[in-house]
């Protein structure tokens, strides 16, 4: 590849990521009609888009090896933001109880406190940090459960008590993931990169957006 074609994918790489950062971030202002907007069914049709956007980016990055370590902390922090304000939103509409919320946010409140202890402990901040299954499971559920209390509450609470039983594994699930992460030796990271897919210093960035 001469040096032309080289610097022409990488720009083409870097507008690409541009986009797909803004994909993600489109979740904020969402968060944010969600807010204002009070009609029933514009907050579901949100709610949908959201999950939309979420799927879309993801599938994106992973399949088109748009991976950087500023897309792997926009994704999610988009993906909570939403996430929270729309069930807090829905609290204070009525639509919701407070136990139900709680339950509703155990799994980010369990990874909220395992990402501060990481950065916290010293032997934890080799651990690396990625999504695991059930958590994306929960927050499908989550979605769902979204969507229920906007357009057919009786399916809520059979749904809240799923959420808060997977919620616990997950957070169980991620805790044995980053335990097991911290002890794999750091000399041990694949080699066959492009010069443009590494991050500073020359630190490999993730094989995904998470």
């Amino acid at each position: 590849m001469t040096a032309e074609h080289y610097l022409q994918e990488k720009m083409r790489r870097q507008a690409s990521l541009v986009l797909l950062n803004i994909l993600s971030l489109s979740r904020l202002p969402m968060a944010v009609a969600f807010i204002v907007e009070s009609d029933v069914r514009v907050r579901a049709a949100l709610v949908m888009l959201a999950a939309f956007t979420d799927f879309l980016d993801g599938w994106i990055a992973r399949h088109k090896g748009l991976a950087t370590r500023l897309g792997a902390l926009i994704d999610p922090v988009a993906d909570r933001a939403f996430m929270v304000t729309a069930i807090f939103v829905c609290y204070l509409d009525g639509l919701i109880a407070l136990p139900e919320v709680l339950l509703l946010l155990v799994r980010d409140i369990g990874t909220a406190v395992g990402f501060i202890v990481t950065r916290l402990v010293p032997k934890l901040r080799r651990a690396e940090l990625k999504a695991r299954m059930l958590g994306k499971v929960v927050t499908t559920l989550q979605l769902v459960t979204l969507l229920c209390v906007l357009l057919f509450p009786p399916a809520v609470r059979p749904l809240v008590a799923l959420i808060a039983v997977l919620s616990l594994a997950s957070v169980v699930d991620y805790t044995l993931a980053v335990l097991r992460s911290r002890k794999v030796p750091r000399s041990v990271e694949p080699v066959s990169r492009r010069p443009d897919e590494h991050g500073p210093r020359g630190t490999p960035v993730p094989t995904a957006r998470e």
